[in-house]
């Protein structure tokens, strides 16, 4: 094309300026229009989902749109239907349940977080969970218990009030193990910390680095450590349910060829001597750990709110979750799946957004979310603490 007949910016810009004027008023119309549906699909019982409908009008202006736009013309009208949909739930449901239980625990919850508390930690004593917990209260009652799951049971069985668990480090990525406890069991997040974690191999006093033949921790500790480890040379690697357990079994096991990745604080308490300290691969290594509780509370200045969800097992089924918070503005610091147990192919997504419990946003949010999947459970809004 030759110079002379390309268009000038300015004046295209004007035109996309034009063109986007008419296109947010045939929105605003069509919107509108999306009311009256819903009112006639309430008056007559129908349900707002009509897939045969939407896969014919999908169908309809792709074949619109032409080979060239097909696909851009049907990410766009899916995206539209979607927030039709959201529109006409809003008509009819224009309260929440959700919304209501939150704004309640909001009005019930103590101004500060308690300072006192019966909390429930895996683990034994010198945990880095045991830590996390003298971090978020002043004066813990902490039972421990021998996997995440027991933690989950006191909390569910009314043994403790809150529950301390790591779910996810800066260097390993996320504690699966306690994800798919999270589908098991019915509980909120009230806070969340980030901790800390320098790892440093503990063994019996006397015993010699070159002299080590197994090195026992938690799998996290061990992939946190992984360049360390290799430098040991043929070690056995064991691993433990907690990295201040690996420190019990070597002051209990009697042997000098036999280490612990654990915590400094370990030495001490399990008078074992540190061979070696800091010794994760990454010196900026941090657990992030969650504190539960069997009832809901929320405190003032939560601003992270976490969901689990379950979304249908078709094209386009998270995206169009994701546009919504992204329409609305909230940011997503947090994604992960997991698969459901004894249900071929199907998983539940796990979010955590950032939003204050004080803006319009987070009403919103309580307003679709229920809306959102097929099965939608609301964790919690809460505060992280460093």
């Amino acid at each position: 094309m030759e110079e002379a007949q390309i268009k000038d910016i300015k004046e295209l810009r004007e035109e996309i300026n034009e063109i986007d004027r008419q296109m947010v008023e045939l929105f605003m119309k069509r919107m509108e229009v999306s009311k009256g549906v819903a009112l006639y699909k309430q008056s007559r019982g129908l349900p707002i989902f009509d897939p045969a409908r939407e896969r014919a009008r999908l169908a309809d202006v792709s074949e619109q749109a032409g080979p060239e736009y097909e696909s851009y013309t049907r990410v766009l009208y899916a995206l539209m239907m979607e927030l039709s949909k959201n529109l006409q739930q809003k008509v009819l449901h224009p309260t929440s349940g959700l919304k209501d239980s939150v704004k309640a625990a909001m009005e019930n919850t103590p101004l500060l977080f308690p300072e006192k508390a019966k909390v429930a930690c895996q683990g034994v004593e010198g945990a880095y969970s045991g830590q996390a917990c003298e971090k978020l209260f002043a004066l813990p009652e902490i039972s421990y218990y021998k996997d995440f799951e027991g933690v989950f049971k006191a909390i569910e069985e009314g043994k403790c009030r809150y529950g301390v668990l790591p779910i996810e480090n800066s260097t390993a990525g996320s504690v699966n193990a306690v994800y798919d406890l999270m589908i098991k069991y019915n509980f909120r997040i009230v806070r969340s910390l980030r901790l800390k974690v320098d790892h440093c191999l503990l063994a019996s006093r006397g015993t010699k680095v070159e002299n080590i033949r197994e090195v026992c921790s938690h799998e996290q500790a061990l992939n946190q450590c992984a360049g360390f480890l290799r430098t040991l040379g043929d070690v056995k690697i064991t691993v433990c349910p907690n990295t201040a357990v690996a420190a019990k079994m070597v002051a209990e096991s009697g042997r000098d060829d036999i280490a612990a990745l654990s915590s400094s604080s370990c030495a001490s308490l399990y008078g074992l001597c540190t061979l070696a300290s800091s010794v994760q691969d990454r010196g900026n290594n941090h657990t992030r750990f969650i504190c539960i509780s069997a009832k809901e509370e929320i405190y003032p200045g939560s601003d992270r709110t976490s969901v689990m969800m379950v979304v249908s097992h078709r094209p386009g089924a998270l995206y169009r979750v994701l546009s919504r918070f992204y329409a609305l503005g909230i940011n997503l610091v947090k994604l992960e799946s997991r698969p459901i147990p004894d249900r071929d192919f199907e998983f539940m997504f796990y979010f955590d957004l950032q939003v204050s419990i004080y803006s319009e946003k987070f009403d919103e949010l309580l307003s679709e979310l229920e809306y959102q999947g097929d099965e939608v459970r609301y964790l919690g809004s809460y505060q992280e603490v460093f």
